[in-house]
């Protein structure tokens, strides 16, 4: 039976045959992040099984597993504990991952992952097409990699799909994106070399196509997908325009690639490409410029698209075939089944903050502003389990943490009263949301979910209330437990006095009575130049 989110988004949740394979929609799990739970030397740990358990229920037809890299020496290892497939040794997880997501009807892909210029992370140095210098610090100092290094690399990826192929998945990916090997060899900035893999732009896709050839001929019965960027964003650097990297994805698609996924950025790139400053959309225009050329070629793509509603009408429009999803999914694991259920008011969206990538890139564990469970699925502290002895608790406070709290109670069976002296739920996140600089839906669609999930779970709200210590006495026979959420608040008896007389004002609570201020025309003095700070400014 067709569920009310599907019939009204009946092209994300189409069936579709792709090659040999029946896929369930049009969601493609994308592997967009090492989540850095796993061992040094590359082994799958429990933490990260119990991590991709939760991934392959998330209803995805198709899911990518995250990037494994292919040679024993390590230079295609970016990240300390990244994931190896270059022995066999490493297969019996591999094998329980594909299991999971086969269990769950889905259609199982293995990222393999050379970071090249960013890889070597145990090694002190990198390998790239020319001696280029890294523009960011921390990475390792280049070497240029020969033409018999050039041929190992190929057949170590071969070894690699073959491996992967053999633990149970269905197809493969390659990634030339961020960076990584292939996206060096593509590019005019870091490939400078005067042989036949450098110079025009057909000898820097030689390695592309003869990495793409080498693949096929040892898996040819099983589907390649490679991942390219759209645009560079390295224009600073020398790098490759967009025209270029339409051209390279046509060399891709001539040599026998089944599927190409759309990216937008390198690492370095010195522009934004994913945060919250991007709207949602921005880049859909490369997705459909690739299917216009391609239109025989299936192409995934979700570069800063976190909406499924959004995602069904690029593909209504046929701007791409697939949705490749993956943040918002760590956000909410559970966004695609709320979303076939008709209740996408109740997706816990992600908000761009990309704290997953900036602990990745520290090589520490990934985790989620909006997901505090993301890591820890291995932990039973963190599951949300009926409680022995239910209570009546008063939760005053209606910012996240007092809304986080009241959710989590109520799941557990809990009842729940917040009270707050506002008349919305959000607390200081609405002042921050009215007035961001980015993109005021994101941190909006925080209070929205809070709403939504209030209502759903049937937590009392007391809005507009004040709570003092005279109704702390009066109410608290009516509770088993309060919990104070409001926050810090200022003192400001120990503000400093400024000598000529002028008055010390301080806006922590976003901008709350800052309008009526400004309104008086005053000479001001702003201190701190953060985000609030300009906002200020600009009013």
């Amino acid at each position: 039976m067709t569920k009310p989110g599907e019939a009204a988004l009946p092209h994300l949740f189409q069936p579709v045959t792709w090659g040999r394979f029946r896929l369930k929609n049009r969601v493609k799990y994308g592997a967009c992040c090492v989540s850095n739970y796993n061992t040094r030397d590359g082994f799958i740990t429990p933490r990260e099984l119990a991590r991709t358990k939760v991934i392959a229920e998330t209803g995805c037809g198709m899911i990518t597993n995250q990037g494994a890299y292919p040679d024993p020496r390590g230079e295609g290892k970016a990240y300390f504990r990244q994931v190896a497939i270059f022995d066999d040794k490493f297969l019996p997880q591999f094998e329980m991952i594909a299991r999971m997501i086969h269990d769950n009807g889905g259609m199982a892909i293995q990222q393999i992952l050379h970071a090249g210029r960013y890889g070597g992370i145990d090694l002190g140095y990198c390998i790239q097409p020319s001696i280029v210098p890294q523009t960011l610090p921390h990475f390792r100092p280049p070497r240029e990699i020969t033409k018999e290094q050039i041929r190992q690399t190929i057949k170590e990826h071969a070894g690699a799909a073959v491996r992967s192929i053999k633990a149970g998945f269905d197809g493969t990916e390659i990634t030339s994106f961020m960076g990584y090997l292939l996206a060096t060899f593509n590019s005019r900035f870091t490939n400078q070399r005067t042989d036949e893999y450098g110079g025009s732009i057909e000898n820097r896709g030689r390695f592309m196509r003869e990495l793409i050839d080498g693949i096929k001929q040892a898996t040819p019965d099983h589907p390649l997908v490679v991942r390219l960027n759209g645009a560079e964003l390295m224009d600073r650097w020398g790098g490759n325009s967009e025209d270029e990297c339409f051209e390279l994805m046509q060399q891709a698609a001539q040599c026998g690639v089944d599927m190409i996924s759309v990216t937008v950025g390198w690492q370095e790139a010195p522009d934004s490409s994913i945060g919250r400053d991007i709207p949602p959309g921005h880049w859909n225009y490369l997705a459909a410029r690739a299917k216009k050329l391609l239109p025989d070629m299936p192409i995934a793509f979700g570069v800063r698209l976190p909406d499924a509603g959004m995602a069904n009408a690029c593909l209504k429009n046929g701007e791409f075939d697939f949705w490749e999803v993956c943040r918002p999914l760590l956000a909410d694991p559970q966004m695609l089944h709320k979303v076939a259920e008709g209740r996408s008011n109740e997706v816990r969206r992600c908000v761009g903050s990309l704290n997953c990538l900036s602990r990745l890139f520290r090589d520490l564990p990934y985790t989620c502003t909006m997901n505090p469970a993301l890591g820890h699925e291995v932990e039973p502290e963190y599951a949300i389990t009926p409680a022995t002895l239910t209570k009546k608790i008063m939760v005053v406070g209606a910012g996240p943490s007092g809304m986080e709290f009241a959710l989590t109670a109520r799941q557990r069976g809990h009842e729940v009263t917040v009270f707050d002296s506002a008349d919305r739920i959000g607390g200081a996140l609405l002042g921050y949301a009215a007035h961001d600089l980015a993109n005021r839906n994101d941190l909006m669609s925080v209070v929205s979910y809070y709403e939504a999930m209030a209502s759903r779970l049937g937590v009392e709200l007391r809005l507009g209330t004040h709570v003092d210590p005279r109704l702390m006495r009066e109410m608290l026979h009516a509770f088993d437990v309060a919990v104070i959420a409001t926050g810090t608040v200022l003192d400001r008896s120990a503000l400093p006095r400024l000598e000529d007389g002028r008055e010390v004002a301080f806006w922590s609570d976003p901008l709350d009575g800052a309008d009526d201020y400004l309104r008086c025309g005053r000479e001001v003095e702003i201190t701190d130049g953060d985000g609030v700070t300009w906002s200020l400014i600009e009013r």
